[in-house]
Parts: C-alpha cells; structure tokens; sequence
C-alpha cells in the first residue's frame, strides 16, 4: 500500500470525527433554542422548529413569526367557530386605587375557562379596561361609571407592553385553545374621595401571577358614599356585593320604599341576604354609609338580562 493511501485512510476518520463533533454541536445549540422557544411561548415543538428553521435559527424573530402564524391561524379558527354558543366562560374583577372593572369573556366549556391561559386573556381584557377607564381626564365631584360593549372592547389597545388590540389577543387564545370565545363586556367605576367601592365575586379564584386580579363566575360593584374611609369598608363592601350578587337587584331603590311587592327588586328594600330579619338599608343605615349605585355581572346571562342590568 501506498504512503499517500496510508496517510489518507488515517485522515478520513478523524476528518468524519471533526465533522460529527460540529454537527453534535450544532445539534445541541439547535436543541437548546427550540426548548427556550418552546419554554417562552408554548407552542408545539412542531411549530417552534419550523420557526426556528424558517427564521434562519434567530429565536427573537422565530417568536415573531410564531406570533403571527398563531393569530393568523386564530382568525381563521374564529371565522370558523363564530356560530357555535359560548355561555361558559369567566367574569374578571381588578381594582387599582379609586378605579374598578368588571369584565366578562366567554367559551365554549367550563374546562377551557380554568385554562391559564384563557384567564390570561381576561387578565388583559381587565388591564384593557382598567387602562383605557383611567385614561379618562375627567375631573371627579361624584363617581363616574362607563359600559362597554364587545364591539368597543374588542377595539381597546392590548396593553403599553404588547402591539395591537384585545381582538388581537382574543384571535391568538382561539388559535391555542380551539374554542370560540367572546370579549362579552366590560364595567369601570372611578370615584373621589368621600365614596368607596365594594366588591365581590363569586366563585373566586386568586393567582399570584393575576396582579389584583380576582376570577369567578358572577361580581358585583358596589357604590358607596362614605364620611370617613376606615378598614372596616372593605368587609362592609364585600358583604354589600354578596347580596348584589345573590339577590340581584335592578335598582337601588331609598329608605322610604316598604319590603314587598315591586320594592323587591330595589335593593335597599330587599330582605338583607345574611340577615332576612331586616332589610338591606336597615343594615346599612347604623354604618354610616349610603349606597348610591351599584353593578352586577353574570358569566353567561341572556343580553336581555345584561342590558337590564
């Protein structure tokens, strides 16, 4: 055998060792982008590696791309599953300060409502509308309370750290999850100093990752003028939205309207939930307070009942 061939059986085998250990390198590099992907946006390892792959291994643009592929692929799911019902769902309470929203979104079943990421999307519908209620420059001598319906939800910006719209988040959330959901409607409530707002809801869930997000499936704001803020309001107030909630008033009614009859849907004539003894404004009357307004959401309730409210 030849020196040239001798040298060259003994170069081939470590040229191929030298090309393996690049590939195993590039491997394990590729490798460790896809789980970063997959870890940051919760995709399948399918579609991260095809965003990998399409975006030349760049992962700020891989998850771009996902992004986009994912609400183009939920605009497309919505058009396909606007008919079918959504009465499940979640109603969302956030309260910052003299502000407070009500949200409610929709879906199809109640497994998809305890999905974290669905309760995301109603964490973001709530900061939509808690943003959008306080960016209202109005100057406040008495509480202030606005409604808002899917169309003009739907139409609010995102949030300052994300592009695009509600709409847009709500696209993305039906290409992850395969249900129809609804950005149903919103309530916000600021007041000055001299008024309070109790809360509510039913059902609640907490989560640490929700802000002051609190979930559940019926909430209740209630609106109250007080002389003197003292720790006490806070419980007074989540008693207030209990009987919101169980009783269901339409209006608040006065002091001077006798139990029965008609008067049962005015809420200060209504038998109080905790104490059927006495009425809701005979509770209320010995603690200094007047309730003025009130709101009430119901996960699922007919439009008729919604707009009547």
């Amino acid at each position: 055998m030849s020196l040239w061939w001798s040298l060259r059986l003994c170069l081939v085998p470590r040229t191929r060792s030298r090309q393996a250990g690049r590939w195993l390198s590039s491997s394990a590099s590729s490798k460790d982008l896809l789980m970063k992907l997959r870890r940051k946006t919760g995709y399948s390892f399918v579609n991260c590696k095809k965003a990998l792959e399409t975006c030349g291994e760049d992962l700020e643009q891989a998850e771009i791309w996902l992004h986009q592929q994912a609400q183009k692929e939920g605009w497309s799911k919505a058009a396909k599953l606007r008919g079918r019902k959504a009465k499940e769902g979640l109603i969302g309470l956030l309260q910052e300060g003299n502000a407070a929203v009500l949200v409610e979104v929709n879906c199809e079943t109640d497994f998809v409502s305890r999905n974290l990421k669905f309760q995301q999307l109603v964490q973001q519908v709530a900061l939509g509308t808690m943003l959008h209620c306080q960016s209202l420059k109005d100057q406040l001598s008495t509480y202030s309370k606005g409604f808002l319906n899917s169309s003009e939800l739907s139409g609010l910006p995102a949030g300052p750290d994300r592009d695009g719209s509600l709409k847009d988040r709500l696209a993305l959330a039906i290409g992850k999850l395969g249900e129809n959901m609804v950005l149903k409607r919103a309530a916000w409530v600021k007041v000055p100093c001299g008024f309070y707002i109790g809360s509510y809801v039913h059902g609640a869930e907490h989560s640490p990752s929700f802000h002051n997000m609190v979930l559940g499936k019926y909430g209740a704001l209630v609106i109250c003028e007080t002389s003197e803020q003292r720790a006490s309001l806070e419980d007074l107030g989540r008693r207030l939205g209990q009987h919101v909630v169980g009783m269901a008033p339409l209006s608040v009614g006065s002091l001077d309207d006798e139990p029965g009859g008609e008067a049962e849907t005015r809420l200060l004539s209504q038998p109080y939930l905790l104490d059927p003894s006495i009425t809701l404004g005979q509770y209320v009357q010995p603690q200094g307070v007047s309730v003025v307004d009130f709101v009430r959401f119901e996960c699922g309730e007919a439009e008729e009942a919604a707009e009547a409210q």
